[in-house]
């Protein structure tokens, strides 16, 4: 396993968002701290959560049977089955994948993320995102950059305000991709219901946890430069492709899968 500083102290007296994330879930691997914010998030952010994972199993099957074989998952999240490296193997047995995360509990389960099927391999990276070069530097350990490879950033650009520069960092993961790549985003929407996402920010905010929420229009220049796959830059529960669409219901969460030309 590429890990770095391994099993840093748990803070357990702030509230981390990939806890409040697996709280929204209905995971066990959280702290009081992290089940306040998430019980006084509206519920539509529960329901957010439960869409853009289900979204993650589509687009995940939707790439490998594509043939993509090399998945590099930034923001990876506590283990909640089946996680990325299942779905992806399961249809690509050989296929290998690199996840990143930089909560310490993440590290602590990731054991649990490294169980590979013995033609693939799996690896974990404790990184920060904001710090692309040292994640695409290890990841290379495993992932062959020459080849294409699918990049999933799921719930976590809005956790990184415009001041972090985002769509840069962005940039430096898919300048280091090889033609024929694929970027896998997400992103909480300030434009369908605004109430909502004030509220949502405000919640994050006591908590010591900054929440960007962006429109629509904002989230499509992350896109800039690569081209946008069917159905497009829709709500979590509108991308299919290949798969049947699921029925429609409120979304507040935007996501889009891209091919890197």
């Amino acid at each position: 396993m590429t890990a770095q500083a391994p099993h840093p102290p748990i803070d357990t007296s702030k509230p981390h968002s990939a806890r409040v994330y697996d709280a929204l879930l209905g995971g066990k691997d959280n702290y009081p701290v992290d089940q306040q914010v998430a019980e006084l998030l509206p519920v539509e952010a529960k329901i957010g959560a439960h869409q853009q994972r289900a979204f993650m199993h589509r687009a995940t099957a939707w790439l490998a049977g594509q043939g993509v074989t090399q998945f590099l998952d930034i923001g990876t999240g506590i283990p909640t089955e089946p996680n990325l490296h299942q779905i992806a193997q399961e249809i690509r047995p050989s296929a290998r994948i690199v996840y990143c995360d930089n909560d310490p509990i993440v590290l602590r389960h990731a054991e649990a993320l490294l169980v590979s099927r013995p033609d693939g391999v799996t690896d974990y990276v404790h990184a920060d995102v904001r710090e692309p070069a040292i994640i695409i530097d290890a990841a290379r350990e495993t992932l062959d950059f020459d080849r294409p490879i699918a990049l999933s950033v799921l719930g976590l650009l809005h956790f990184l305000p415009d001041a972090e520069k985002p769509i840069d960092i962005l940039r430096t993961f898919t300048d280091a991709m090889a033609p024929g790549s694929y970027v896998v985003l997400s992103h909480g929407a300030s434009d369908v219901n605004e109430e909502k996402g004030e509220q949502s920010a405000d919640e994050y905010k006591k908590g010591g946890i900054q929440l960007a929420l962006r429109t629509r229009e904002e989230f499509s220049r992350f896109f800039e430069g690569l081209e946008i796959v069917t159905p497009g830059l829709v709500k979590a529960p509108e991308w299919f492709n290949g798969t049947p669409a699921p029925e429609q219901e409120h979304s507040g969460m935007y996501v889009a899968v891209a091919r890197v030309p």
